[in-house]
């Protein structure tokens, strides 16, 4: 079951059955870096191929409600993702 209970790490759930991260947490600053498994990378895919089919399906002039809606959930998806599958973000200022 998703999100049984179990936690890994300080704060959160990792989702998916797997105590891995999909995504580092970047060197410098705050976020994540490039996918270290072939499911951030996927995931990573999903999101360019709903970015084209969003940039190519609805018109920004004449839909642009409807056009940043669908830009916005699809974000916010995607940092789900991060968020739960990824380490924990904090700004960082290169490894020490």
């Amino acid at each position: 079951m998703c999100g049984s209970g179990r936690w890994y790490g300080s704060r959160r759930a990792i989702w998916w059955g797997s105590k891995e991260y999909r995504f580092p947490a970047k060197s410098y600053g705050w976020g994540w870096g490039i996918p270290t498994a072939w499911q951030g990378w996927a995931v990573l895919v999903a999101y360019g191929v709903g970015m084209a089919a969003i940039i190519l399906l609805v018109s920004p002039e004449e839909r642009p409600v409807e056009f940043f809606s669908y830009i916005g959930i699809l974000t916010a998806a995607l940092l789900v993702v991060c968020w739960f599958k990824g380490e924990p973000p904090k700004w960082r200022w290169g490894r020490r």
